[in-house]
């Protein structure tokens, strides 16, 4: 008969004003610079979607890449305004994981053939690094600004992070619907003459 173990970490009740989010802790300085980071990030992305769109063949991996587009034009505006609440100047910060992403991205481009369904394929997996990475950091924001007692910036966070996760379901959609297929079937037709 297997026991089931419980979880034994307390919670610890929540200060009532908490004094976390009304200091200058270390927590809320990590917080704010990453922050920093992820405007950076958003930022780099309004240049880098142009390009992948571009790139693309199949007109519905566009049309998500250019939504995706004007959805984080108001990402960045809701950063923007997090700052604001925050009594802080939006600065941005290099985000090294977002330059590498954008940087593997050019690259998959310039190494698949233009007008192809694996070139599709390839920046529909491009940006879905990419939104993983943006999962990823609005679910960590989110629950830190909630921890410091920032409700109205969490509040923020989880509505960008509920659009992320949104074209994370759009983008495999896209892939399911033919791409995946198509590129599988890429050069076949080649080999098959050859022999």
């Amino acid at each position: 008969m297997a026991t089931r173990t419980t979880n034994t970490r307390k919670k610890t009740a929540k200060p009532a004003a908490n004094e976390a989010a009304q200091n200058d802790s270390q927590l809320k300085e990590f917080f704010v610079d990453s922050l920093k980071d992820i405007y950076w990030a958003e930022k780099h992305l309004l240049k880098a979607l142009p390009k992948m769109q571009k790139a693309a063949t199949a007109e519905e991996l566009r049309g998500a890449l250019e939504e995706h587009l004007e959805v984080t034009k108001t990402h960045v505006e809701r950063l923007e305004e997090a700052f604001k609440q925050l009594g802080e100047k939006a600065m941005a910060k290099k985000c090294e994981a977002m330059e590498g992403l954008t940087k593997e991205t050019e690259t998959v481009i310039e190494e698949t053939e233009d007008g192809s369904a694996t070139r599709d394929v390839a920046l529909i997996m491009s940006a879905q690094k990419v939104e993983h990475y943006e999962i990823s950091a609005y679910g960590s924001l989110a629950q830190l600004a909630t921890t410091l007692g920032m409700d109205e910036v969490a509040s923020l966070l989880q509505e960008t992070l509920q659009e992320e996760k949104d074209a994370d379901e759009k983008l495999t959609e896209v892939a399911e619907n033919n791409i995946n297929y198509e590129a599988a079937q890429e050069g076949k037709g080649e080999e098959e003459e050859e022999e």
